[in-house]
């Protein structure tokens, strides 16, 4: 189980890294330049460091929800659990970078999602979908689903475990 964990813990720095680096860049691109006594620097502040042990993240899995609510930067991470399929969602904002880690699962994207209803703002679920792209997931694959593209977990194994990290 340790080693497991330890597995899931790499693949969701992996999987987060990948969300972090653009805005590392960013910051770096729309530095401040502050004269020091050796000259100008350009060296832009840190960012803070967030850091999971492997029994709060196992933990996070045993329960499904959100590992990191994003304290004010435009990405979050959740670890999530699925034994049934979903509704279809779609995230007007919201780009879904998913990384799956135990199980498989049959998800679609795009097509055309049957009786939507906005559940929140910005939040749209639907029944299932019509004509969309069929996606067999499996440990170790990612998929990204731009903001507005609606995908539903048609099917999935008991349990499909995976890391979503989704960015504004």
């Amino acid at each position: 189980m340790e080693t497991t964990v330890r597995i899931y813990a790499l693949a969701g720095a992996i999987v987060l890294g990948a969300a972090i680096l653009p805005i590392w860049r960013q910051s770096i691109a729309t530095a401040q330049v502050t004269p020091t006594a050796s000259g100008p620097s350009t060296r832009p502040a840190e960012p803070a460091v967030t850091y999971f042990d492997h029994d709060k993240v196992a933990e996070s899995f045993r329960k499904s929800g959100v590992l990191f609510d994003g304290n004010g930067v435009n990405y979050q991470v959740h670890t999530s659990r699925r034994i049934v399929p979903g509704l279809v969602e779609i995230h007007t904002k919201d780009t879904d970078i998913i990384y799956a880690i135990e199980g498989t699962a049959t998800f679609i994207t795009g097509g055309t999602v049957v009786d939507p209803k906005n559940v929140a703002p910005d939040q749209i679920r639907g029944q299932k979908i019509i004509g969309g792209e069929e996606h067999q997931l499996a440990k170790g694959d990612v998929i990204i689903v731009p903001a507005g593209v609606p995908h539903w977990f048609a099917k999935v194994s008991k349990p499909f475990l995976y890391y979503v990290v989704k960015v504004r």
